[in-house]
């Protein structure tokens, strides 16, 4: 499990997407999701097949949103070359959620085997 932050808040759950079918895949077969998912090593999403409208924020190498967009369905994403991890959730999450330009990011792992 893990969480996706910026400095102190706690936007939501996430998943990441860290190996090539679960990049493949991404959010395809859904028909919505609670938190996000990260995609690391990416420059650029489409929603071709997916069920729903998505918000995409695009992070670059020192963890800042570069850029956001809300996407429909069956569009295909312009690159942004600067990108190395997308985020992708739900459309109206990142308003929820109060994401904006320049945020910084973290992905917080919580770690399955706590020492006591």
């Amino acid at each position: 499990m893990a969480w996706l932050m910026s400095e102190a808040r706690v936007f939501a759950s996430i998943d990441v997407a860290d190996d090539h079918r679960a990049r493949a895949k991404g959010l395809l077969g859904r028909t919505g999701i609670e938190g996000a998912l990260a995609i690391p090593r990416c420059r650029w999403v489409h929603t071709i097949g997916m069920r729903f409208p998505i918000d995409v924020a695009y992070v670059n190498d020192q963890n800042l949103v570069i850029k956001t967009v809300t996407m429909h369905r069956h569009r295909i994403g312009v690159p942004v070359m600067k990108s190395r991890l997308v985020i992708e959730a739900e459309a109206g999450a990142f308003e929820r959620w109060g994401l904006h330009l320049g945020d910084p990011i973290e992905i917080r792992h919580t770690d399955p085997n706590p020492t006591h």
